[in-house]
């Protein structure tokens, strides 16, 4: 090979360090290449792909022409210093036995990187495509959205079945935000905790019904409700309810229920006048005739053109399918009824949600070590204190995390009205026609669940299915605003 060009002057570019870079910036195309055909090609888009493709890829790409480059000005710099003449670069001579050997094993050396690319490159990908890359590796900001999820009905679903989902635009839109992502984690710039509901996520149409079939009549369903008292002997009272979930489409059922409001026959919009959507003046009912009402509280005196109207969908009351924290009461109220904490031990309800509302706890380090010190004390001799404590650590890691911000508090759940105002964002009685005539709230109890027994012992024997009066722990009460006393924790 000759060392100079036809003008005879030197090919400063043929060293050993220019060659590296160069393979390893052919290998940064490649894989960029093969990491856009999969992605084109794959059944669902990967938010992260444009992480690998146009952060990953090009990086590599740049670092080989930094070699290449810096091999040059290497090469140059000995020989301006050596002199005229002194100039050595690479020469590869064919008819030398040991040049032959040297380009054969860079070469195969060569092969071998562009294959373990190839390999490499798709393993990343589907790595980046899985649930633990999500929520995991590189991801403190997701830490509470990847454990609840993990304790969700949709544990089984990917989580770009659901964030990303089909078609050309999301796929787009997904790569633009998974770069916005990294840089948001490398900066260490990102919301505690992150804001919901989400503004990009897509319709439930676009995501949810891909598997949740809408015109499904459900009819009602049988729950069972279990619940301690903070008193002493955790006194359990329990609910058992027959939800009326019914359905939105008459080929298959009568249309009815809490489904009635699906976008099928009937189309709901609102207001919401804060992020959270828990502040709702104003609702448009149109139904299947095409006749119009709407319904908004005293308060709200605006023009409705000037808001922005929000369509309902399914995420508008499932607005925590995988994503639940569950409220202190909740939590410990599952573990009783489950047995992993001993209800016998005295005031053990009352004393577990204290722990957990503390709002001092900065790490949950720190949470830990004070949960186990203080029930080590409240309770120690006791038979069942190691279980207990391992309970509490369990409720603790996995529904409250102080270093994100994230708990109860943070995510309201609109299914129901215990705890937040849920159905009754709409249906608290304030919503009302122009005239007065109709409001938007329930006639009792019964509207939407009936409510066949609850207490303790022998009393949730006594089934009645037209519904019982709800009975609140010591009296009769029709008053069903629950959510203005419950908080998740104690009661205001």
């Amino acid at each position: 090979m000759n060392p100079t060009d036809g003008n005879g002057r030197p090919r400063f570019y043929r060293n050993w360090i220019s060659l590296a870079g160069s393979i390893l910036a052919a290998a940064s195309v490649f894989a960029f290449l093969l990491l856009f055909a999969i992605d084109l090609f794959a059944h669902h888009g990967n938010p992260y792909m444009g992480i690998l493709a146009y952060v990953v890829a090009p990086a590599f790409l740049f670092l080989g022409l930094f070699l290449i480059f810096g091999g040059l000005w290497l090469q140059r710099r000995h020989a301006l210093k050596a002199g005229p003449g002194a100039v050595s670069p690479l020469v590869i001579n064919l008819s030398s036995v040991r040049d032959r050997k040297t380009l054969t094993v860079f070469v195969a050396c060569g092969l071998v990187f562009l294959l373990l690319t190839a390999i490499g490159s798709n393993r990343t990908y589907h790595y980046t495509e899985s649930v633990q890359f999500c929520g995991q590796a590189c991801h403190e900001p997701m830490k509470p959205e990847f454990v609840t999820y993990q304790h969700s009905p949709h544990a089984r679903v990917e989580c770009t079945a659901c964030h990303v989902g089909e078609g050309a635009e999301w796929y787009i839109k997904s790569k633009i935000n998974g770069v916005h992502q990294l840089i948001g984690v490398m900066t260490g710039e990102y919301d505690r905790p992150i804001k919901t509901p989400l503004k990009n996520l897509r319709l439930a149409q676009d995501t949810c019904e891909q598997c949740h079939w809408p015109q499904k009549y459900v009819g009602n369903l049988d729950r069972t409700y279990t619940h301690f008292l903070a008193d002493e002997t955790n006194t359990p009272f329990t609910v058992r309810l027959s939800l009326k979930v019914g359905g939105g489409d008459p080929t298959h059922g009568p249309v009815g229920g809490i489904h009635w409001h699906m976008n099928l026959a009937n189309k709901v919009e609102y207001i919401a006048t804060d992020e959270k959507r828990q502040q709702i003046p104003w609702v448009r009912l149109t139904d299947s005739k095409g006749v119009v009402t709407e319904f908004r509280t005293e308060e709200f005196k605006d023009d409705p053109s000037k808001h922005s109207i929000r369509t309902a969908d399914c995420m508008d009351c499932h607005n925590r399918p995988a994503h639940h924290f569950r409220t202190p009461n909740d939590a410990v109220d599952l573990a009783m009824a489950s047995g992993r904490v001993d209800p016998t031990l005295p005031w053990v309800k009352s004393n577990l949600v204290a722990l957990l509302v503390d709002t001092n706890y900065t790490t949950e380090d720190q949470a830990l070590s004070k949960i186990s010190t203080t029930l080590r004390e409240k309770y120690a001799g006791k038979p069942q204190l190691d279980s207990l404590v391992t309970a509490a650590h369990n409720i603790f890691k996995t529904t409250i995390f102080p270093e994100m911000k994230a708990d109860w508090r943070a995510y309201p759940n609109n299914i129901s009205h215990k705890d937040w105002a849920g159905c009754f964002r709409c249906h608290d009685g304030k919503h009302k026609t122009a005239d007065g005539k109709r409001t938007l709230k329930a006639s009792d109890c019964n509207s939407c669940h009936t409510i066949l027994a609850q207490g303790a012992g022998e009393e949730l024997e006594k089934l009645n299915p037209k519904g019982h009066t709800f009975f609140h722990i010591d009296a009769p009460n029709e008053d069903f605003d629950c959510h203005s006393c419950h908080t998740g924790a104690f009661p205001k």
